[in-house]
């Protein structure tokens, strides 16, 4: 059952559960008390993810309507939590009671006022002693915080709040698919990338009220998230380290071209440093290379936008034009390693004398290797953006 955008239902409070029996009543209940106390006409809807029990029922007891994720996650239960929603607006959190379900009067004033995405603050809302543990509290969520705030501009001081609101038909139209607690950067950061309105008001933390510990891995999840955020950045994961690594290249190869360079008493930079210089200069076309095809996978598959934030290298560039720049710059590199062959052969491929003919040759199959990996790139791009019919998949495949 999907919702409709249309629907005559202002507001969807939707708690995702997985053996919440001891908590969710509770938070059904402050739900429904807020929905009775502002008169607003909405639900509750509870996204259960195989609950064993009884979460089901007494969801059911208290009126709420529940919906039936199959597939595990967090992720999972959200998604399809929020296609059955009849609210023309969703306000998810936790059913562990650890949210005030019943002060939700800024995500809704903050919504209808248009904005598409509402995230709660905890840290200006106020955290009780021992709802957050010390490493989320003090590491996890201000670094990841942090690094959202740098790749995507996202206007939240707490990027992994629980409690959010936003518009349904606007996130139904990012087609989100992270199924499992990485789901909270997915939303966060696909909003940011569609340039969604994003605001976000002060909610409070408390104790949940489980005798379990929580789905919540520390570390796992972190990574999780943290690795996501990176997938979704592919300029500051691969092109800023790429075209850093080039620019030391090209620069230390132009100051070594000419011979050694000293520059301190026993320090002189020869031909090792040139060296080292050229696997400077390829290694960072291999990061640039990775950017592109990152980028260009996303805009494709929809997951990013086609306008993206950083530089737009080769975002654009036709597979003839990288061919003919591939093209020329082994032709060139390929022109310095046979003069190099040619002149080892005239003095019978014996001792070389002198660096000069070193340093050609350094430079030439760099040169090569920078042609050949364009030419890589070219193809590659070519590839990944052939029309494939995609075969729809099933649970079971």
């Amino acid at each position: 059952m999907s919702g409709d955008a249309g629907s005559a239902l202002e507001l969807t409070i939707l708690m995702p559960c997985l053996n919440e029996a001891e908590t969710l009543a509770v938070c059904i209940e402050k739900a429904q008390g807020f929905l009775k106390r502002t008169g607003i006409s909405g639900e509750v809807l509870i996204a259960d993810n195989g609950s064993t029990d009884g979460s089901q029922a007494i969801a059911a007891g208290l009126g709420a309507r529940v919906v039936a994720i199959p597939r595990r996650g967090y992720g999972a239960a959200l998604i399809g939590g929020i296609e059955a929603a009849l609210g023309r607006y969703v306000i998810f959190g936790d059913a562990d009671d650890s949210y005030d379900f019943e002060r939700l009067d800024p995500f809704v004033e903050r919504l209808r006022a248009g904005k598409d995405v509402v995230m709660g603050n905890r840290f200006k809302g106020g955290i009780a002693p021992g709802a957050m543990p010390f490493l989320h509290k003090y590491l996890g969520n201000p670094v990841l915080t942090a690094i959202g705030r740098l790749l995507f501009k996202v206007p939240a001081g707490d990027f992994h709040c629980g409690l959010r609101g936003f518009n349904t038909a606007r996130i139904r139209e990012l087609h989100l698919n992270a199924t499992g607690m990485e789901f909270a950067s997915e939303f966060v950061v696909r909003a940011a990338l569609a340039s969604y309105s994003i605001d976000e008001v002060p909610t409070t933390l408390k104790p949940d009220g489980r005798s379990r510990p929580p789905h919540l891995r520390t570390w796992r999840d972190g990574w999780r998230h943290l690795r996501f955020l990176l997938l979704y950045s592919p300029s500051w994961l691969f092109l800023f380290p790429g075209l850093v690594l080039i620019a030391i290249g090209v620069l230390g190869g132009l100051v070594l071209l000419p011979g050694p360079v000293r520059v301190a008493r026993h320090v002189t930079l020869d031909t090792h440093t040139l060296l080292a210089t050229s696997i400077s200069v390829i290694v960072g076309i291999q990061f640039v290379t990775a950017s592109v095809l990152a980028r260009r996978y996303g805009i494709l598959n929809g997951l990013l936008p086609d306008q993206t934030q950083g530089l737009k290298l080769g975002a654009r560039a036709s597979l003839e034009s990288l061919l003919l720049i591939g093209g020329a710059l082994f032709v060139l590199g390929g022109i310095g390693v046979l003069y190099g062959v040619i002149s080892w052969a005239l003095i019978g491929f014996g001792r070389l004398e002198g660096e000069f003919l070193m340093r050609v040759m350094i430079i030439s199959m760099t040169l090569a290797a920078a042609g050949l990996q364009l030419a890589t790139l070219a193809f590659l791009t070519g590839l990944i953006e052939i029309p494939v019919a995609r075969r729809p998949v099933t649970p079971d495949a």
